[in-house]
């Protein structure tokens, strides 16, 4: 039997719906807590540096609201490794960002930042944090990453979840080789972005991935069908595709 495999759930976007109207509802812990209940292992929580969706306090809510690890996404800022010294979250994943896009558009360019990314992660571990860094799927990335001295790496999948025809294919064996390089280096791996019920399965067979990390998939189902059933229908893909 394979080994199983985690979900973290992000509920960046339950956020996003919040801060539509700026009050309080949808609750963030209310969909952290009921993500738990529906089988989520890890809570993901992306703290942008122009706060369009989490708020500081969010972070603080959750954290003490879960019995389960929260995983901070952030950017390499100052103001950031300030504010998750203060938070102390068990879990951060280090992740690009600009101001300009609607969402991460790819990996953390680790390799041509490695001693800003290297001082940061070590910031991080001094804190308590087990660090991540989302990455592409690229050899020179996986290296550099090791290098760094971050113990996991989140492989980033939006290229496999945008490819069409034969590209879909290209794009899993990148998936596959750079996953295989990081078990060998002993980094553990996780992976998210983009994906859905529909194509989590092969990203899920892959046998060196631990975790995989999802949310807008998630939240835009749960407006038709609920939190829990949208959770449960990724889940029970992913745990398919391990049989």
């Amino acid at each position: 039997m394979s080994k199983a495999i985690d979900l973290g759930v992000n509920i960046d976007h339950v956020a996003t719906l919040r801060q539509a109207r700026g009050g309080r509802f949808p609750s963030v812990i209310d969909a952290a807590e009921l993500a738990v209940v529906a089988g989520a292992t890890g809570i993901t929580m992306h703290l942008r540096e122009d706060r369009r969706h989490i708020q500081d306090q969010d972070v603080r809510d959750v954290l003490a609201s879960v019995r389960v690890p929260v995983n901070l996404e952030m950017a390499v800022t100052d103001e950031m490794l300030a504010i998750a010294a203060e938070l102390r979250a068990p879990h951060c994943c280090l992740v690009p960002e600009r101001r300009e896009e609607l969402t991460t558009e790819g990996g953390l360019n680790v390799a041509g930042n490695a001693a800003r990314i290297r001082d940061a992660a070590g910031q991080l571990r001094n804190n308590g944090y087990r660090v991540s860094l989302f990455i592409d799927p690229d050899p020179e990335q996986v290296q550099a990453a090791y290098d760094s001295g971050a113990p996991v790496i989140e492989l980033h999948t939006g290229a496999y979840s945008n490819a069409k025809g034969d590209g879909i294919a290209d794009e899993l064996l990148r998936l596959k080789t750079a996953a295989e390089q990081a078990e060998k280096l002993g980094l553990i791996v996780h992976a998210g972005h983009g994906l859905n019920t529909h194509n989590v399965g092969p990203v899920a067979r892959l046998s060196q991935v631990t975790e995989l990390n999802i949310g807008h998939s998630i939240v835009s189902r749960a407006l038709f069908i609920g939190l829990d059933e949208a959770i449960g229908e990724i889940l029970r893909a992913m745990q398919d595709a391990r049989r």
